[in-house]
């Protein structure tokens, strides 16, 4: 590393052995991209665009490492738009989709679409009302065949946020957004069959405690299996080289 992440990576774990916390997998995952020169070689883009599509609860910064090592393989990066992944689902997908849209006809050529949890279940809608913006979509631990295949304990954040919206409060998800009219079309979407001319990788880990891994299984997907925790896999160096290795075959 260099002397500045090395200084705050000695600095973190100086700290969680003074206070007796664990070196937990999460903090090794985000430990092993924060050195930009020991980061894997990225896949090929040759100028082609590509989005990534933060999880619940995250937001653009979340996923930035991840956006500037794909730049280095020469993919043109735009962003998703979204700071704090909480919004009504069907308002979040239109506006990712003009972002897509827009960098798909710059260029001319369809993108490459990574979601993180709640992202890549978005992103296997916008594959599915846009197969003619996605070359490939790559999904990190999400929840593919169920939106609610998820851990008990994960419940929690999403009822205070659910809670938020129920009272009216500007920018969150509400019940409405499972069962209502704002989210029936992304919800038909959901469940449509994938199609057939995008490449789809579901990456899952068995260690996920935020989702349940079957619900990444979906049948349409390629299926790569990673040792990641649910937070750490748009950090982990390990995932960043099998994605690189399942985009250049």
């Amino acid at each position: 590393m260099n002397d500045g992440a090395n200084w705050l990576a000695d600095t973190a774990t100086a700290v969680a052995d003074r206070l007796g916390l664990p070196h937990n997998r999460l903090f090794d995952e985000w430990a092993s991209t924060l050195d930009p020169s020991r980061w894997p070689e990225p896949p090929e883009g040759d100028g082609r665009p590509a989005m990534l599509i933060p999880g619940f609860l995250a937001g653009d910064p979340s996923l930035s490492n991840m956006a500037r090592w794909l730049k280095r393989g020469d993919w043109n990066m735009t962003r998703s738009g979204i700071n704090w992944n909480v919004n009504c689902t069907q308002a979040t997908i239109e506006g990712v989709e003009a972002r897509l849209r827009a960098s798909v006809e710059a260029s001319g050529k369809r993108a490459l679409l990574v979601g993180q949890s709640r992202g890549g279940a978005m992103g296997k809608v916008i594959a599915v009302r846009n197969p003619d913006l996605v070359e490939t979509l790559v999904t990190l631990g999400s929840p593919l065949n169920d939106h609610f295949n998820i851990h008990p304990r994960t419940w929690f954040g999403i009822g205070i946020i659910g809670g938020l919206g129920e009272l009216g409060f500007p920018g969150f998800l509400s019940r409405d957004c499972a069962t209502g009219d704002c989210c029936k079309e992304t919800r038909i979407a959901y469940g449509r069959p994938f199609p057939k001319d995008v490449r789809f990788i579901s990456f899952y880990s068995r260690a996920d405690t935020i989702v349940r891994y079957q619900a990444c299984l979906h049948q349409a997907a390629e299926h790569v299996e990673i040792e990641s925790s649910h937070l750490g896999m748009g950090l982990d160096s390990e995932v960043w080289v099998r994605m690189s290795e399942e985009l250049s075959r």
